[in-house]
């Protein structure tokens, strides 16, 4: 798919995101609406597509980062390092009880940074070379993780707030409630400019040394826009699962691995499956609504179930 046609598409779905709610807001009617209604769409409408926008994009590219700098096509942010989001929100709220979300974020982001460190460790001590092996490990660090962020909020009686972290959802998004999301911007720039330098550390430590690259900075960055995007977006609008999985994956089977040519396709391609998830969920049982984290999580596993299936194919 060219990259023009998925812009059309992304646009006509912002377009069908903008006047699609219980709130009667038509196309046609764009120059002559009533007080309340540009108030919905400045404060409610225009807010949610901008969160949908930069989460999608975010973590998809979150996603393609972690699978070039691991070399697995099976490894995502969702791998562990949103359990270590979590316990740094959940710790923040136990320890700094007056917390503002920026501190949240970052003890969310030194949390994530440190899991992420100690997964890239433990893979380095993995002997055996399957690409199974590695989300394995993943998942398992992320089970542990995520069984002592729940253990700690049963005993403080947060259970309710772990649940609403764990699931995603755009419903409570107005202004004033999603501006943190913009930290993801400048992050995405530098993602796009370190792209050529991921894919060759991605290639290995001693390839990349003998190649001139400072391969543990390299490492480094990479590690810090995946740790920072995950902690944003999870205190803002929780988790997205699969996301960071599938939408490398269909980029890399049409587009190749080279992560700079392939870095617009995975933003625009991971904002309009959230788009698509989000109008999906506001239609189906309208004029309720059903979480876009379900959403995904549904339409996400069927997607990766039928690539995993066809993986030959692909290979």
């Amino acid at each position: 798919m060219k990259l023009y046609q998925l812009s059309l598409l992304f646009v006509c779905l912002a377009c069908i995101s903008l006047f699609v709610g219980v709130q009667d807001l038509s196309i046609l009617q764009l120059f002559h609406l009533t007080d309340e209604q540009v108030h919905t769409l400045v404060s409610s409408r225009l807010p949610r597509l901008v969160s949908i926008v930069l989460a999608g994009m975010s973590l998809s590219l979150c996603g393609f980062i972690m699978q070039s700098m691991t070399r697995n096509k099976f490894v995502s942010p969702t791998a562990g390092t949103m359990d270590w989001a979590k316990l740094g929100i959940l710790v923040a709220m136990l320890v700094f009880t007056h917390a503002n979300p920026l501190m949240k974020m970052g003890i969310a982001f030194l949390f994530t940074l440190a899991g992420n460190l100690l997964f890239l460790k433990i893979l380095r001590h993995i002997k055996v070379n399957d690409t199974i092996y590695v989300p394995l490990v993943g998942l398992m660090f992320g089970g542990i993780v995520s069984s002592i962020s729940t253990f700690i909020a049963y005993k403080y009686d947060l259970i309710q707030n772990v649940s609403a972290w764990l699931q995603g959802d755009f419903s409570l998004i107005v202004q004033g409630r999603y501006e943190l999301l913009y930290v993801s911007v400048p992050l995405l720039i530098i993602a796009y400019l370190y792209a050529d330098r991921f894919t060759v550390a991605g290639m290995g430590e001693s390839f990349a040394v003998n190649l001139g690259l400072t391969y543990k900075r390299v490492m480094a960055v990479g590690l810090v826009i995946v740790s920072m995007i995950t902690s944003v977006t999870i205190l803002t609008v929780g988790m997205l699962p699969f996301l960071g999985l599938i939408i490398p994956n269909i980029v890399s089977i049409y587009r190749g691995d080279h992560l700079k040519k392939s870095l617009p396709h995975t933003a625009l391609l991971g904002a309009i499956f959230v788009l698509i998830c989000d109008v999906l969920g506001r239609v189906i049982i309208y004029p309720y609504e059903i979480s876009v984290g379900l959403m995904v999580g549904i339409i996400g596993s069927a997607i990766f179930l039928y690539m995993l299936l066809r993986r030959k194919r692909y290979a």
